[in-house]
């Protein structure tokens, strides 16, 4: 158990998110923190765990502030390493090779929710 939420929990609506666009979410089970964020690409959403898997930290410094500039990579505000968004593999930075952690998600009837 991390704290994730259980399946089903919903977060929000695909509208909620811009396009390119990123949420991140935090849920307390306890003493136990999950930490997540969601990408909007077009009509496509990933989740992924809010954690670099170079040093250990949370990915953005400032909320939400996951992607880019160009909204066209995940980027670790720590050292600037860089993912895909399509499937969180490191294509710059000091873990190259390597890939965010998923968290899974569905989209139903326009709304995220935790798979």
């Amino acid at each position: 158990m991390d704290g994730a939420p259980v399946a089903g929990t919903p977060l929000c609506a695909v509208g909620e998110l811009a396009d390119p666009g990123a949420k991140g979410f935090e849920f307390r089970d306890g003493e136990l923190l999950f930490q997540g964020f969601l990408v909007r690409r077009g009509e496509a959403v990933f989740g992924y765990r809010d954690r670099c898997p170079h040093a250990g930290f949370p990915l953005a410094f400032t909320p939400d502030q996951y992607l880019t500039r160009a909204g066209d990579l995940i980027m670790c505000s720590s050292h600037g390493a860089l993912f895909r968004v399509e499937d969180g593999l490191c294509v710059g930075g000091p873990c190259g090779g390597r890939r965010l952690s998923p968290w899974p998600i569905a989209v139903e009837g326009g709304v995220v929710r935790t798979a």
